[in-house]
């Protein structure tokens, strides 16, 4: 049996990815500060290690003797570049730890949207930290494979764009994201695995392409379960407030790369090697 360490089981996307991995038959281990809490998600279907990423001696006892390690993190909305985090001090503590694990493989979460860094101006700590992210993988002498995914679907109901009943929505979407739903994307994370064959960086998107606009529109038009409201605010309201409340400033900068990415299909490659995303949108919706 394979053995595969997670970091990051817990999260919107996270807990899909684990499952694949337990449902393909891997021996899964995680990295947890609060076991209790994880084990009602996962129950006696994983190996659990107490710790987190400030820890290095946790990671290590969480590297031992494993095949792989999956990698999700991300940058809390309200944390300063200067505090702890996840994707750069540690990674750091991650990388310094697998030097004498014995690993077969690294797989880490990155994302799509970061490429807008450097277009038309943008510029974010945020999306350097990721680039940074995958270029001390990438020279960690470790095999690796770098997933980019466009924007999952599970952002309209559980996500970034839900607020209770309202999905929000700032300034205007110009170019169409390529949703994709976690569990898909959890089978082709388990495929690039099971492949291991060299190092790999593959594109995630879904079958159907939407402007946020869109999306939120159709998300209302098809959800029975919920009565919800698609309301949009100016751009320039949530940069003003960013300027008092670090979460704001985070929210103001994700929104302006979203809704200026020129996203187009670029997943021929990841479809052929793990898959096609089955999940079309309504069909997601219809399952909330």
């Amino acid at each position: 049996m394979k053995k595969i360490a997670i970091i990051g089981a817990t999260g919107m996307i996270g807990q899909p990815v684990t499952k694949a991995f337990i449902n393909a038959g891997f021996e899964v281990t995680i990295l947890v500060r609060n076991i209790e809490k994880a084990q009602a998600i996962f129950r006696n279907a994983v190996n659990y290690i107490r710790g987190d990423l400030k820890d290095v001696e946790s990671v290590k006892k969480l590297l031992s003797q494993q095949d792989y390690l999956y990698i999700n993190l991300s940058v809390e909305p309200k944390s300063r570049e200067n505090d702890f985090q996840p994707e750069r001090d540690g990674l750091d503590n991650v990388l310094a730890a697998v030097k004498d694990s014995g690993l077969k493989r690294i797989g880490y979460l990155s994302s799509l949207v970061q490429q807008y860094e450097g277009q038309h101006g943008f510029s974010w700590w945020v999306f350097k930290l990721k680039q940074q992210a995958v270029s001390k993988i990438k020279s960690s002498h470790i095999p690796y494979v770098v997933f980019y995914p466009s924007t999952f679907m599970e952002n309209f109901d559980k996500g970034a764009y839900r607020q209770g009943d309202f999905i929000t929505l700032a300034g205007t979407s110009s170019f169409k994201m390529f949703l994709v739903a976690a569990d898909d994307y959890g089978k082709q994370v388990v495929k690039a695995f099971e492949l291991d064959n060299g190092n790999q960086e593959f594109i995630i998107q879904g079958q159907e392409g939407f402007t946020a606009d869109e999306a939120a529109g159709f998300y209302r038009k098809h959800c029975t379960t919920s009565n919800i409201k698609v309301v949009k605010a100016p751009l320039k309201m949530l940069r003003l407030m960013g300027y008092f409340i670090n979460k704001f400033h985070y929210g103001a900068k994700i929104i302006e790369a979203l809704n200026n990415y020129p996203e187009k299909f670029e997943a021929e490659k990841t479809w052929e090697m793990l898959g096609k995303p089955a999940t079309k949108f309504e069909d997601y919706i219809n399952t909330q």
